[in-house]
């Protein structure tokens, strides 16, 4: 009986560690489009979608589907938050002023949006690290394939699922994802 007692009290401790070293974004903390600090700590319990975003994409009016689909689950516990980038073919060029008045004016966005980072490459930003390296975010290595590339983190601040930048935001294995 003491063996058994013995391996239950190392597998929690293994747990435990495991837990205690899977990294979260809650240890993030970035700059907001208007240059304040943004303690990601604050989205605790909640879902999170990050997106990458630029002004003069194709892809540009899916900030009308994020737009809508955070005015239609902001108060069931789900956040939207925007990250420009010029990394995609200079498709955001414009300082962090000129962003925020593109997507208010032309999208009424009023999901956090914070300051333009580099999410590939030398430079990257440490939250995109995080995102697209299998050793921090334990889901699975990847690439930000381009502008509008969707992450979903989990109310416990663990990344779920990488989401192809050509997806909707209002696909419905998002809004299942949301809802459950």
């Amino acid at each position: 009986m003491k063996s058994v007692f013995k391996k239950i009290a190392l597998l929690f401790l293994l747990i435990v560690a495991f837990q205690a070293s899977c990294q979260q974004i809650y240890d993030f903390k970035v700059t907001d489009i208007d240059g304040e600090a943004y303690d990601l700590k604050k989205l605790k319990g909640k879902k999170v979608m990050i997106v990458n975003t630029a002004s003069k994409c194709g892809l540009t009016p899916q900030f009308e589907e994020l737009e809508k689909l955070y005015k239609t689950y902001k108060d069931q516990g789900f956040v939207i938050i925007g990250f420009p980038t010029n990394d995609f073919l200079s498709q955001d060029p414009g300082t962090n002023e000129q962003i925020k008045s593109f997507c208010q004016k032309n999208y009424g966005v009023t999901f956090p949006m914070m300051s333009k980072i580099t999410v590939k490459g030398k430079d990257k930003h440490p939250l995109y690290e995080y995102l697209t390296t299998k050793s921090l975010n334990k889901l699975e290595d990847n690439k930000v394939k381009w502008n509008f590339q969707k992450y979903l983190i989990d109310e416990k601040g663990v990344l779920v699922r990488v989401v192809d930048p050509s997806t909707s935001p209002l696909d419905n294995s998002i809004i299942q994802w949301i809802k459950q």
